[in-house]
């Protein structure tokens, strides 16, 4: 019994000297200490960032993101005792929460309707602070959204600030809000809350701009920020992945290819240090290496491997020639290049290799390295593959990814681990992704859509990904889709439409989600999807230098003809045109943008993005209220006829819907005499000027959107990205305008 008593009074010693600590940290009433302690203490909770929150001038609006049901206890605990708190039905009646409910004035509330906004704001003009539980839902549908708009009226109207509060690690407690199948259980995970200054509704429109946004977007899009900024620690990708393996499980299957077939967190990052050790005596620390290989296990091994020997990773581009590989050589100044012979030979490649060669870059073979490594190497990868062997830092570069090449010599956009990691949360907080998830990668690595979405997302995102190794194979694609069950695709208009023509109804049925990028997604494909596979496409806006995603429609937040809203945290500018009557060139700031850029005349010297500055996309956009992102067309992609800017994906479009079985490009020639004249090459045996007019005078189109001449081609040059070749297109309109001379 003495023991016992001892034992007791000890934990009450332990938990009174808890709650004192608290009080000195937080500035807290004991009671409120006292209750708030040992979640502090067995959950390990970082709360530093609730000793601003609670400063805030009110009347402030507290918005939690509501993840698990212990997270009402620890806001009663540590907001400020006047507080009001709109609790939802199991928080406002169970029992063992009801000394927490004692700690401050609280309300019932269901988040499933709209609340009364009167009281409350009568509450917060009189100084007062509110607390909102919101649900974790990163797609609300049309009737969750409208909490948004009553808390964003309730804010304007009472001039709140807002202070989004997210907690990190709840949705792994066992009183998790979430399903099992969505986030794994543990018993005593690490919590962390996160918060963001106070913001007016006003502040947050002035920010993005008012005409761009509404208040209950802007709102909105406030929440997703705080959860990114729970997620995008300063980390380096490598610190990412194995973080990662940790939270979701080392063993759980991580990814998968043709020819390996699954491989775990564990597996893969063993694999990535044990080819570490190889790599670190290659070069130096710092120095850019080439990696020419497909999408497939083995290059995300050698990714992270490289990762973790402190190399800056250059993704090369097989598919365009000697030509642009060897600039992209000079361009990142790359003297060492690691490939796979296997691939070579399956791609013949001998040419690039040969190329490479000539140049004097050192190539390394992975099963040159393969036959070096012993089993000593592989027990030290086993025991060491939670820890890099190189320290990198977050903010320096990662990657270099070579642009398209669609309209010139390709650039080396340098991307931070900041600026990769920055968008793969970005997109985390815009999309929903869970542990049922799996996400069929069919985009090669050096696509930078292929590598943030495609491959990263997944492995630390904890969704499974099967990447397969060229998104040409349109009749093979579905059939692997229909055996691996994939809920997820990303891919091109070139690549969906083409798949759409292949596959059987059923090869694509276990997808619940079809994002299109890179490109202009056509009307017909659109068609195609819907009618065959029930799915509507979600089409996307991105560049290289973003890392590469900039906005997206979702599920529930999409409109026709649009690439979706712009991505939490990032601001837009647009800049006025000459002979544009609607919209700007665009101008965007954020945490994904490129560090700079390397161009072939400046080999290896990166040319910076000032810190804080706008980066000029090139792209002539128009955006509504809503935030919705409606692409023109490129800014070199407009023909001045008759004192306006007419967009060529105008014209595109124009006969793509005339001939939607057939592609078209159109571009500008000079005149001496008339100025520009629209061109249009098309792959439709019969197309004609004639025809197209005929059909812009049923929709009512201006004359001005008609090409000046149309010439037949067999086919309509494109990249292995699937985005159309201009440097090529503009070739063949200068030896068809000489034949026809």
């Amino acid at each position: 019994m003495t023991i016992i008593v001892g034992l007791v009074l000890a934990l009450l010693a332990i938990w009174l000297a808890a709650a004192f600590m608290v009080m000195a940290q937080h500035g807290i009433p004991f009671r409120q200490a006292f209750l708030y302690a040992p979640i502090k203490v067995i959950w390990r909770v970082n709360d530093t960032a609730m000793k601003k929150a609670v400063k805030a001038d009110a009347p402030v609006i507290y918005i939690i993101t509501h993840r698990s049901r212990i997270d009402p206890a620890i806001m009663l605990s540590l907001l400020p005792e006047d507080t009001l708190h709109m609790l939802d039905p199991y928080t406002a009646e169970a029992d063992w929460l009801s000394p927490y409910r004692g700690l401050a004035r609280t309300i019932a509330f269901n988040s499933d309707h709209v609340f009364v906004s009167r009281r409350l704001t009568r509450h917060l003009r009189g100084k007062g602070r509110l607390a909102v539980y919101i649900p974790d839902m990163v797609e609300p549908d049309q009737i969750e959204f409208r909490l948004y708009r009553a808390i964003a009226r309730i804010a304007t109207k009472s001039d709140a600030a807002i202070v989004p509060i997210f907690i990190r690690g709840a949705q792994m407690m066992p009183f998790s809000r979430r399903p099992k199948g969505e986030a794994p259980r543990r018993l005593f995970p690490d919590l962390s809350i996160n918060a963001l200054e106070p913001k007016t509704i006003a502040q947050l429109r002035e920010a993005t701009g008012p005409a761009f946004i509404t208040a209950a977007n802007a709102l909105f899009d406030r929440c997703a920020e705080v959860r990114i900024k729970a997620y995008a620690q300063p980390k380096t990708i490598f610190q990412a992945v194995r973080n990662a393996a940790l939270r979701y499980g080392p063993s759980r299957h991580a990814i998968e290819d043709t020819v390996t077939g699954e491989m775990s967190y564990r597996a893969l990052l063993i694999a990535a240090n044990v080819l570490a050790r190889r790599f670190i005596s290659i070069d130096q620390p710092g120095e850019t290496v080439g990696l020419l290989m497909p999408s497939a296990n083995a290059s995300l091994a050698a990714f992270l491997g490289l990762q973790s020997a402190g190399r800056v990773t250059a993704f090369l581009n097989y598919s365009t020639g000697p030509g642009a590989l060897i600039s992209s050589l000079k361009t990142a100044q790359i003297r060492t290049m690691v490939s796979s012979r296997a691939f070579i030979e399956k791609g013949q490649l001998q040419p690039l290799v040969e190329a490479v060669e000539a140049t004097g870059t050192r190539i390394v073979w992975l099963e040159d390295l393969r036959k070096e490594i012993s089993g000593l190497d592989k027990v030290v990868g086993a025991l060491t593959w939670r820890n890099a062997l190189w320290t990198q830092v977050p903010e320096k570069p990662a990657v270099v990814v070579f642009s398209s090449g669609s309209e010139g010599t390709p650039k080396g956009i340098v991307l931070s681990h900041n600026n990769i990691l920055s968008n793969v949360w970005q997109a985390e907080a815009r999309l929903r992704f869970s542990l049922n998830d799996k996400l069929l990668t069919v985009l090669p690595l050096f696509h930078s859509f292929g590598l943030t979405v495609g491959a990263l997302l997944p492995l630390v995102a904890g969704v499974r990904s099967f990447l397969y190794p060229s998104p040409l194979h349109y009749k093979q694609i579905p059939e692997a889709a229909r055996k691996s069950r994939p809920t997820i695709l990303l891919g091109t208009d070139t690549f969906f439409a083409g798949y759409a023509r292949t596959a059987e109804p059923d090869d694509f049925s276990s997808l619940r989600m079809a994002v299109a990028g890179a490109e202009p997604v056509r009307a017909e494909t659109r068609r195609l999807w819907r009618e065959k596979f029930g799915l509507a496409l979600q089409e996307g806006y991105g560049m290289t230098e973003a890392s590469p995603v900039v906005a997206v429609n979702t599920v529930t937040h999409s409109r026709e003809g649009s690439v979706g809203r712009l991505f939490p945290g990032m601001t837009p500018r647009l800049e006025t045109v000459d002979g544009m009557t609607e919209g700007g060139r665009l101008h965007l700031r954020g945490p994904n943008l490129m560090m700079g850029v390397m161009t072939e005349d400046a080999p290896g010297q990166i040319k910076t993005l000032p810190p804080g500055d706008f980066h000029d996309t090139g792209d002539i956009v128009a955006i509504d209220r809503e935030g919705y992102i409606f692409i023109k067309g490129r800014a070199k992609r407009f023909a001045k006829i008759g004192g306006e800017m007419i967009s060529l994906a105008s014209v595109e479009n124009l006969a793509n819907d005339l001939w939607p079985d057939f592609d078209q490009v159109a571009t500008t020639i000079m005149d001496p005499k008339r100025g520009e004249r629209i061109v249009l090459l098309s792959t439709k045996p019969d197309a004609t000027v004639d025809a197209i007019r005929l059909h812009a005078e049923e929709k009512g189109s201006s004359r001005l959107v008609l090409p000046d001449r149309v010439f037949i081609v067999s086919e309509v040059p494109r990249l292995s990205t699937g985005k159309i070749n201009y440097v090529t297109v503009e070739d063949m309109v200068d030896q068809l305008m000489k034949k026809s001379a």
